[in-house]
């Protein structure tokens, strides 16, 4: 397969790469981390009104969408950027109400998909018992398990996680009823792949980011009066990283074509091994200062770490590749 982004959607990219850049991230990731919700609040307000959320909403729900090859397009530079907030459950949320309403019932899509799509609300997802991502600062808590698909009336205290801008916490149970049975299950299989695509786009940014940052670092470091970035063996560190992050992206854009389990698992496990080897690359080569947290360096190493494993361990998504491939 051959797959190019035409000049609208490479042009959609460099608009939001442009935004976010004059938005000082870094700050606003660490103001999230601390519980200063303001400036997250803030950013998502403006990728609302650049349409990322409506990506992921159709459009009798006053979105755009669903457009995958777009939300990739998007998601790569959130993550290039390090964005705060529940952005991947934002859009798997999307995904569960649409797909309940694609079997019939299309109240509770009615209901939230517009304030989702606007900006006005974000959500977070918890499935089969798991934390939900940025609970305390999400205005929408979805619940899925046991074929059944709630609200969650409040969550617990938020737990440290890899990343400190994911904040994590275990919904309380009960809450409003918004499905149940098959087509429950169904709804959050469909929100889980979506889930696991987003962030397959997320820490592909992410790897790109650590990579351009290590590339510039090395031209400055010096060892014996020469910039350590003329030394082969830290060439071909950099190198292996980027022919990882290479690697992956065709297989992100593939499954924003298919939109197929397969194809998404395989996408998500080659983006989030390539951004944890762009993290390791980046601690390695910056030395002792890529261990300090006042380095913003650390926000994307830490971030490629908990992306890794969200949604889909590497050895989950092989294990869903392999099976796919696995004659019956």
């Amino acid at each position: 397969m051959r797959f190019l982004l035409d000049t609208e959607q490479r042009e959609f990219g460099r608009t939001l790469d442009a935004m976010l850049t004059a938005a000082d991230t870094p700050s606003s990731v660490r103001a999230w981390g601390a519980g200063d919700f303001g400036p997250g609040r803030a950013l998502w307000s403006r990728l609302a009104e650049a349409g990322v959320f409506a990506l992921a909403v159709p459009e009798e729900h006053e979105g755009v969408g669903p457009l995958p090859v777009e939300l990739a397009v998007a998601f790569v530079e959130l993550g290039r950027h390090a964005v705060p907030g529940p952005v991947v459950e934002t859009v798997a949320v999307a995904a569960l109400l649409d797909s309940l309403a694609a079997q019939g019932d299309p109240a509770p899509g009615k209901r939230f998909l517009p304030s989702l799509a606007s900006g006005g609300a974000m959500a977070t997802l918890a499935v089969d018992a798991s934390y939900a991502v940025d609970a305390d600062a999400a205005q929408l808590c979805v619940v899925g398990g046991e074929r059944e698909i709630r609200l969650a009336p409040a969550c617990g205290a938020t737990h440290p996680s890899a990343d400190p801008a994911r904040r994590l916490a275990r919904p309380e149970g009960g809450g409003e009823l918004l499905a149940r049975g098959e087509g429950a299950a169904v709804a959050a299989r469909v929100a889980g792949e979506w889930a696991a695509f987003a962030t397959a786009a997320q820490a592909l940014g992410v790897g790109r980011a650590l990579l351009a940052q290590t590339v510039e670092y090395v031209k400055q470091r010096t060892q014996f009066g020469t910039p350590i970035g003329s030394f082969q063996a830290v060439q071909h560190r950099l190198a292996d990283t980027l022919v990882a992050l290479e690697f992956a992206e065709p297989l992100l854009y593939g499954a924003a074509l298919s939109m197929s389990g397969p194809d998404i698992a395989a996408a998500k496990a080659a983006a989030g091994e390539a951004a944890y080897q762009a993290s390791r690359t980046a601690l390695q080569l910056h030395g002792a200062i890529g261990y300090t947290e006042e380095l913003d360096l650390s926000l994307w190493i830490r971030k490629a770490q908990a992306l890794r494993t969200a949604w889909g361990t590497p050895a989950q998504c092989r294990a869903r590749v392999l099976g796919a491939a696995t004659p019956s």
